[in-house]
């Protein structure tokens, strides 16, 4: 009998140790509550998590010590589950960059959701997409000596209009340098109104799009209006549109460095969004998809 516990034991633990660590960081903005009561969205989303096989839930907020992301922390995840909206400027830029580092290397995956586009990870890791896109658009024997200046490395709360340039975008400039103007990483419009969004599964095979229908909405959400200034990215699994004619890519994937990022739209903190199977599911999906790679290095 003690030796049928002792393999129980040890068959339980090598199950743990093959789990996707997630955390869920969340600034805990107050008028979560309007949406979820007791718990803030963040506590609603790992709360979903902790209940599937396969995963470690933590939680985490701006207010912990170290932002709750200390080395240690970070160390011990695989992905990171963003929400911020009104404190981003709070957010600590040593912080903010370790988890960057460890996206570039591998070591860290994450994925950002709704107001997050503001996120200090999310913008430096699009920023540094930009600047490889940008560098793989030279001819290779150019690379190594080209000369770059960065602009529009502080994009928070400044929105563009409709008729500005969409960001990145490279320029020349005198005597062979190059200008990369970094991507603003936001929309031109956005509207607060409740209104359905209707989501469509541009990639149904995609593992992010695992179990979900061809077509889904969502009863209430914000809109955001495209287009969404940000590099390509290398596979849209969503697209959102509204009743009023506008669209967003909603589910968007990048390789950045060695590591993987996903960005999803819907999340609106005063709307029950994340109270959804829908919603949940494409986080779920998400964190497994993004964390399997992290995880094996």
């Amino acid at each position: 009998m003690k030796s049928l516990l002792l393999l129980a034991l040890a068959l339980s633990v090598t199950a743990s140790a093959a789990d996707i660590r997630v955390l869920v960081w969340d600034e805990q903005q107050p008028e979560q509550k309007k949406a979820y009561g007791e718990k803030f969205l963040g506590e609603t989303i790992a709360a979903h998590l902790e209940k599937q096989p396969g995963l470690a839930v933590k939680t985490a907020r701006l207010d912990d010590t170290e932002q709750g992301l200390s080395d240690a922390t970070l160390d011990a995840t695989d992905v990171l589950v963003f929400w911020s909206h009104r404190r981003v400027k709070e957010q600590n830029d040593a912080r903010m960059e370790a988890v960057v580092q460890r996206v570039l290397a591998g070591r860290l995956s994450l994925i950002a959701l709704h107001s997050a586009h503001w996120a200090k990870p999310f913008v430096r890791l699009m920023q540094e997409r930009s600047k490889a896109d940008a560098l793989a658009q030279l001819p290779e024997a150019q690379r190594a000596a080209a000369k770059w200046e960065y602009v529009n490395d502080q994009p928070y709360y400044k929105v563009l209009g409709r008729a500005a340039r969409i960001t990145p975008f490279v320029e020349p400039l005198k005597g062979g340098a190059l200008k990369l103007t970094l991507p603003q990483c936001v929309f031109p419009v956005y509207r607060a109104d409740g209104a359905p969004g209707h989501l469509y599964t541009l990639l149904p095979q995609h593992p992010i799009a695992a179990g979900l229908p061809a077509q889904w909405d969502i009863p209430q959400t914000e809109m955001y209006g495209e287009p969404f200034h940000v590099p390509a990215p290398d596979e849209v699994v969503f697209e959102e549109k509204w009743d009023k004619g506008e669209h967003f890519r909603s589910g968007c994937v990048w390789q950045v460095g060695k590591g993987r990022v996903f960005y999803f739209r819907p999340g609106h903190e005063t709307y029950p969004v994340f109270l959804q199977a829908e919603p949940l599911r494409v986080v779920e999906n998400a964190a497994r998809f993004l964390g399997a790679a992290t995880a094996s290095r």
